[in-house]
């Protein structure tokens, strides 16, 4: 049962969405300035840093902070920017990206033993048909390397997901911020590997006041903000109330992509938009009863840390 939100918790909501939908369109921009991994490295160097500082010492344990450091900073966004930088349209990114809630279900159910219900089974379903659609339609306008590799970014965000619900960090912008700890070293030794030294060099030596704002605000607009504000509405409303609004990052994504990058959007691929939010509509925002109480499971976006988005969280609705 959704509860009715004050005007300006709506607006505040809504903002948070358009935020995380807007990264997509701030990434490809910063992909021109850096090297994907090295990007994502300061991403997540900017956003822990001073805000370590800020949050006060880590509410869970290090191993779940690490855990879910590597399968969302460093293989999830590793993937995702590599996959945008190989030619994924950022719209079609913000779109693909939302069938994590799919994956988290999947891996719920392998890892938690928590069945879904048909309902949730019929959206997984329908969002599975959305991303079919999309592949068809990226396979003959584009390259299909980059839409495969935000796919499994998608299914490592599902892997975080469920960290997450295992570690159940009771603050999460303190959570997100010691998450954002992790990946540093990790990628910037990818990136050194697999992008190469004078590459890196070269981007950073090249920094101009554009890759420093792309960079300000996929860690502090699009982390810092969105996952305190999305935080602090969490702890006021339930959660049935707050999730719908993470179905609007897609909306935002494509909308902007189309505004400021000129991105066309085909018929088909309105039609895999439509599958695909109406599918994780249904698999993500189904309330489920665990001992009388009904629950609803939270997906807190984009991003970024997506933008970081939506994370699987599980909280009394």
């Amino acid at each position: 049962m959704l509860v009715r939100m004050r005007p300006a918790h709506i607006a505040l909501a809504a903002l948070v969405a358009a935020v995380w939908g807007v990264n997509f369109v701030v990434i490809e921009i910063g992909l021109d300035h850096f090297p994907p991994l090295l990007f994502s490295a300061l991403r997540f160097l900017v956003a822990a840093l001073p805000a370590v500082f800020l949050v006060g010492r880590p509410k869970v344990a290090w191993k779940w902070i690490v855990a879910v450091g590597l399968a969302l900073g460093v293989a999830k966004f590793g993937l995702l920017f590599t996959g945008m930088d190989l030619g994924a349209p950022a719209g079609l990114s913000s779109l693909v990206l939302q069938v994590q809630a799919v994956f988290t279900a999947l891996f719920a159910f392998a890892a938690l033993g928590e069945r879904p219900s048909r309902r949730a089974v019929l959206g997984m379903g329908v969002a599975l048909a959305g991303i079919g659609v999309a592949a068809v339609d990226e396979g003959t306008s584009g390259p299909v390397t980059g839409f495969v590799l935000v796919v499994a970014a998608a299914a490592c965000w599902g892997v975080s997901n469920v960290l997450t619900r295992k570690a159940a960090p009771p603050d999460p912008l303190n959570w997100m911020v010691w998450v954002s700890t992790v990946p540093v070293l990790p990628l910037l030794a990818l990136s050194l590997l697999l992008e190469g030294p004078e590459r890196d060099l070269a981007a950073l030596r090249a920094l101009d006041w554009t890759g420093a704002g792309v960079i300000v605000y996929v860690a502090w607009i699009t982390t810092v903000f969105g996952f305190g504000a999305w935080g602090w509405l969490l702890r006021r409303h339930p959660a049935s109330s707050v999730a719908p609004f993470s179905l609007l990052v897609p909306v935002f994504g494509m909308s902007s992509a189309a505004l400021f990058l000129g991105e066309s959007v085909s018929p088909p691929r309105w039609a895999a938009a439509v599958l695909l939010v109406g599918g994780v509509a249904l698999t993500s925002l189904t309330p489920r009863r665990t001992g009388g109480t009904p629950k609803s499971l939270v997906r807190e976006a984009p991003a970024p840390v997506s933008s970081m988005g939506p994370t699987g969280e599980e909280r009394p609705a």
